[in-house]
């Protein structure tokens, strides 16, 4: 009972390191929403306290601020309050969308029986293209792969009359990608480029 309930808080323990470095936080968003909030509150307080104490307002009067929204859409311009709506609608959706996306991060899981070890797509992108470059007998700058959650693309030029597989490439790719043992497996594609390059 002892080893079950220790096996659950390891399982448990390791999914929430997974989803924490594999996707991104959303502090950024909650911290500028929560200053710009801050930043109003304190404002409305400022205009408030100086018509408390009797002094002119600093930017907008209160009370004529109030009036103003009260009499809306009559007395501003529909360009105006097309562009604020507008931005307003720009700006609740970019936060919805912090909050609802889950914000993946470019990363893969590899195997490990001690822990959780997460490698960024760039890393397994350039393992990836010099196994390519190998199996292509081509130089650096004849390939290019791109690696994303679900897809490996592998773009290669060829050098002039040297003809390469791309069923050889394709093979060769995915045998790295079996190496590696990457969580997710993506789906790898080839595109050999019709013009190739003049060999050095």
């Amino acid at each position: 009972m002892t080893q079950l309930r220790d096996d659950t808080a390891r399982d448990s323990l390791r999914a929430g390191l997974v989803r924490r470095e594999m996707h991104s936080s959303r502090a950024p968003a909650s911290l500028i929403l929560a200053f710009l909030l801050a930043a109003l509150c304190l404002y409305v307080l400022l205009e408030v306290l100086l018509e408390a104490i009797g002094q002119p307002p600093w930017l907008l009067d209160p009370r004529g601020f109030a009036a103003w929204l009260n009499q809306l859409p009559d007395n501003a311009s529909p360009l105006v309050l097309g562009a604020s709506g507008t931005l307003i609608l720009l700006a609740g959706l970019v936060f919805f969308l912090q909050g609802v996306l889950p914000g993946r991060l470019h990363r893969h899981l590899l195997p490990s029986r001690r822990g959780i070890v997460v490698v960024d797509d760039e890393v397994i992108a350039a393992a990836l293209a010099r196994r390519a470059r190998l199996a292509a007998n081509v130089t650096r700058e004849q390939v290019l792969v791109t690696v994303t959650r679900s897809t490996v693309e592998v773009q290669l030029r060829p050098t002039s009359g040297r003809p390469v597989s791309e069923v050889a490439i394709q093979a060769a790719v995915e045998d790295e990608l079996a190496r590696t043992g990457i969580e997710p497996v993506p789906l790898v594609t080839v595109r050999v480029s019709a013009s190739g390059v003049v060999g050095q």
